[in-house]
């Protein structure tokens, strides 16, 4: 139970990171949004990042193996990141109509995969 709460918690993290990051270059093209200065646009990211960090910190707590959870420090790590990669590859898709995934994204993407593999292998 633990393990599956941590990583919805990952997911959701991640989501809101992943707009946080990289969502002002979508939300650009809204005519407000295009008006607004960096300063603007970074106190905006920082509110959303807010949430990122509501999910993320519990996620961590939750999941870390010294406070009774599934998970080592390292493999939450690279779970974190795994889930990361799987948002930003879906969010890209979902948002930015003209990217696309290639070869080699579907290569890294095993490749990561295999990672995982390895870092949980007992």
């Amino acid at each position: 139970m633990k393990a599956l709460l941590t990583i919805g918690l990952l997911v959701l993290s991640n989501t809101f990171m992943t707009l946080a990051w990289y969502g002002h270059l979508k939300f650009a093209e809204w005519k407000w949004f295009s008006k607004l200065g960096l300063v603007s646009v970074i106190l905006i990211s920082w509110g959303i990042a807010l949430f990122e960090y509501c999910f993320q910190v519990p996620a961590n707590k939750i999941g870390f193996s010294g406070n009774g959870g599934p998970f080592s420090l390292v493999q939450l790590k690279v779970l974190q990141e795994v889930i990361t990669l799987v948002v930003f590859m879906i969010f890209t898709l979902i948002a930015f109509k003209n990217e696309t995934l290639k070869l080699n994204h579907l290569i890294g993407a095993v490749l990561l995969i295999l990672a995982v593999y390895f870092i949980f292998k007992k």
